[in-house]
């Protein structure tokens, strides 16, 4: 997000980031050298930001921010993880994924205890409400996991279950951040607001990611067409499939069966896509979440903090990786 200034929150930022080092603090080294090699791999920390600026717009003023921002980045950071395994990804951010340098088991339990340091911290802050804003969404997290996995390579993938799946997935985490700033600052009326808000970006943001897969190459941090490879049906190919012919969908189908892809399958399913509009069916999905997302700000007085907010949505839209 680097068009974007958050000069005004740059020491609460600091202050986050000391918080991964003092709940990495452990008698066992490994746990350190796993999760400060992913959460020091370039991520925008957008997820923490959302938190303290949506804290700031509703009036907080006390700390308890700064130790929210930093778990949201620790459940986020240990979804990574485990993803990385599932997928058996070799790159996270343009570089070797942490299962690829420290291997499956370390990745697996290095998550577990992100996860389990997680909830020792928010018991610390002792909030209910707050509480139970993370434990829903990890419960819904976990719940759209299975459901991708349960969804591999299946071709009667509709957009329903790929909405579904990717508001658990990946959603609930940017709305939780969002209505928690609402919450700690005893603005109930704004949480849910806030936490459309951050539903609707988080879904955006997941729409966006799929469609550059198809487009964006290597700068990506992974390979063009890898949810293909994965045989991860996302919404520019589930588009594709529900407008093919009966033959294009026999193609389709028996390339995403295939356990390894020839750059031919992947050029085939390319040229499909791009040829019935998906991709920017995809983006234009996207930029009605981010719509709906900007209105739940209709409530807010102007301010730098909105104004931000608004930044965040048209960063999704824009961003290249």
């Amino acid at each position: 997000m680097q068009n974007i200034s958050f000069g005004y929150i740059e020491n609460e930022l600091k202050k986050v980031e000391e918080q991964f080092e003092k709940h990495l603090i452990t008698e066992t080294p490994l746990i350190h050298k796993v999760a400060e090699y992913v959460i020091s791999s370039g991520g925008k920390r957008i997820r923490p930001i959302l938190l303290i600026v949506a804290s700031k717009l509703c009036g907080y003023d006390g700390d308890d921010h700064i130790s929210l921002a930093a778990v949201i980045e620790f459940i986020h950071t240990a979804t990574l993880l485990h993803d990385d395994v599932v997928d058996n990804a070799p790159l996270r951010r343009g570089k070797a994924s942490a299962n690829t340098i420290f291997g499956n088991e370390a990745a697996v339990l290095v998550g577990d205890y992100l996860f389990a340091k997680s909830f020792k911290v928010l018991s610390d802050i002792n909030n209910i409400k707050v509480i139970k804003s993370y434990s829903d969404a990890t419960t819904l997290m976990a719940e759209g996991e299975v459901k991708e996995l349960v969804k591999t390579a299946d071709i009667k993938t509709c957009e329903k279950d790929y909405l579904d799946i990717i508001i658990k997935k990946t959603a609930v985490l940017f709305a939780c951040a969002s209505e928690v700033g609402a919450i700690i600052a005893g603005k109930e009326e704004c949480a849910k607001k806030l936490y459309d808000y951050g539903l609707n970006i988080g879904i955006a943001f997941q729409l966006m990611d799929d469609a550059l897969d198809y487009i964006s190459d290597k700068e990506f941090g992974k390979f063009i067409g890898n949810d293909l490879k994965e045989g991860k049906l996302t919404l520019p190919l589930i588009h594709t499939i529900e407008r093919a012919n009966q033959d294009e969908k026999e193609v389709i189908t028996n390339i995403i069966y295939k356990k390894r892809l020839a750059s031919k399958d992947l050029k085939t399913v390319l040229s499909l896509v791009k040829s019935y509009g998906s991709i920017d069916y995809t983006i234009s999905k996207a930029k009605d979440a981010i719509k709906k997302a900007k209105k739940n700000l209709d409530i807010f007085p102007d301010s730098k903090y909105k104004n931000s907010l608004i930044d965040i949505a048209d960063y999704i839209i824009d961003r290249k990786l």
